[in-house]
C-alpha cells in the first residue's frame, strides 16, 4: 500500500487508517451497539497482516476504555516488528457509576498526564505515536494550558507527535503559537463536507496533517445501508439518534450513496472505496480513518487507498450532491 507523510512528522502512513471507535461497544453514550471483542482483534489483524494497513486510530474514550484495551491485546497477537502505529486521543473523562452519560470535556495538565499513562496501559505500548486532544476543553482550562501538556509529552518521549481533534482555525491558530499541530483530526465526508471550507486550507497553508474521520459518514456511503437499517438501529446504537438517519436528511444521503454505486459498478470497486477516494482527493488530507468491525468489511474499504478518482468522476458526484441536497459544504475540490 502507498505511503504519505503525515504533515511534518516522520510518521509514514498509509492512505487508510483502521477507526476502533465501533469496538468499544454500546455500554456508552456514543456507542455503536453490541460489539464482539475477537470479531474485533479479527478485523484489525486482517488490516494489518493482510492489506497493509500501517496505522489504527483510537481513544480512551471510545467504550470507556474497551476499544483501547481491544487494541492492546490485538497488538499481543502480532509480530512487533508488524506492530502498526497507535494513534489515540484524550481529554474526555467519563463517570463509572453513569456510563451513559457524556463524557466531560476536560483539559487539567494533570488530567490529561493521567490520561496517557492509563492508555499506555491499557495498550501495552511504551509511547504513543501520535496523540490528540479529542474536544477543546469545557472545563475552564485554556487551550494554550492543554496544548503545552501535550507538546511536553513530546518533549519527554512518552508520545512520538502530537495533534487536535474536532478544532476550528483558531484554536489552530492559537496551538501554533505555542508549538507545531503535527495533525488535525476533523469529520469529512461527502455529506459532512464543512471542514474543506474551514480547517483543510489553514493546514496545508502550515504544514499540519489531516486524518479524517467518518468519511463513510457512519455507514451512510457504505452501499450498504437503506431506511429499513436505519429504523432498526437500536437505543445503544448513537446513529439512532443522529439527524443523518431520519427523515429526508436520509432520504438523501442514501441518494448520495447510490450515485457512488454508479461509478462502484464501472470502476470494478466497493462502494465504499468510492467514498475513501473522494476524500483522499482534497490535497490537504493525509489519511482516512476508517472503522470495521469484521474483516469482510475491511475487505470493503480498502480498495479506497489505491482508486484515483478522474476529473469527470468528480464532477458526476459533485453534480449528484448538488441534485440530492446531501449534506452541506463545497461539492468538488479544486484540484
Amino acid at each position: 500500500m502507498p505511503l504519505r507523510r503525515l504533515g511534518q512528522t516522520d510518521l509514514k502512513i498509509t492512505p487508510v487508517g483502521f477507526g476502533a471507535w465501533a469496538l468499544g461497544g454500546g455500554d456508552w453514550a456514543a456507542g455503536w451497539g453490541a460489539q464482539d471483542d475477537e470479531a474485533s482483534i479479527a478485523a484489525i489483524r486482517h488490516a494489518v497482516e493482510h492489506h497493509g494497513v500501517n496505522w489504527i486510530d483510537t481513544a480512551a474514550v471510545y467504550g470507556l476504555g474497551r476499544s483501547e484495551t481491544v487494541v492492546g491485546e490485538a497488538l499481543r497477537r502480532m509480530r512487533p516488528d508488524a506492530r502498526p502505529f497507535i494513534f489515540t486521543k484524550g481529554g474526555l473523562i467519563w463517570d463509572e457509576a453513569n456510563p451513559q452519560a457524556f463524557p466531560a470535556r476536560v483539559g487539567r495538565p494533570d488530567s490529561l498526564r493521567y490520561e496517557v499513562e492509563a492508555s499506555l496501559s491499557r495498550l501495552g505500548i511504551e509511547r504513543i505515536d501520535l496523540y490528540q486532544m479529542h474536544w477543546p476543553a469545557q472545563d475552564g482550562t485554556p487551550l494554550e494550558a492543554y496544548w503545552q501538556v501535550l507538546l511536553d509529552l513530546k518533549a519527554e518521549g512518552k508520545v512520538r507527535a502530537v495533534g487536535l481533534s474536532n478544532h476550528n482555525p483558531a484554536q489552530l491558530a492559537a496551538a501554533e503559537a505555542l508549538g507545531h499541530v503535527d495533525t488535525l483530526q476533523p469529520p469529512f465526508s461527502a455529506i459532512e463536507r464543512g471542514a474543506a471550507e474551514t480547517v483543510l486550507p489553514w493546514c496545508e497553508a502550515h504544514g499540519t496533517g489531516v486524518i479524517v474521520y467518518s468519511p463513510l459518514q457512519a455507514g451512510l456511503l457504505s452501499g450498504g445501508f437503506t431506511e429499513d437499517r436505519a429504523s432498526q438501529l437500536g437505543a445503544d446504537d448513537w446513529r439512532s439518534r443522529s439527524d443523518n438517519f431520519q427523515g429526508e436528511s436520509l432520504r438523501r444521503n442514501l441518494a448520495l450513496a447510490e450515485a457512488f454505486r454508479a461509478i462502484a459498478t464501472r470502476r470494478a470497486v466497493p462502494v465504499p472505496a468510492v467514498a475513501i477516494a473522494w476524500v483522499l482527493s482534497w490535497s490537504a488530507v493525509t489519511g482516512a480513518i476508517v472503522g470495521a468491525r469484521s474483516p469482510a468489511q475491511v475487505d470493503g474499504w480498502v480498495p479506497g487507498a489505491y482508486l484515483s478518482l478522474s476529473p469527470p468522476e468528480l464532477d458526476e458526484i459533485a453534480a449528484a450532491i448538488q441534485e440530492t441536497g446531501a449534506g452541506r459544504g463545497p461539492a468538488r475540490t479544486a484540484i
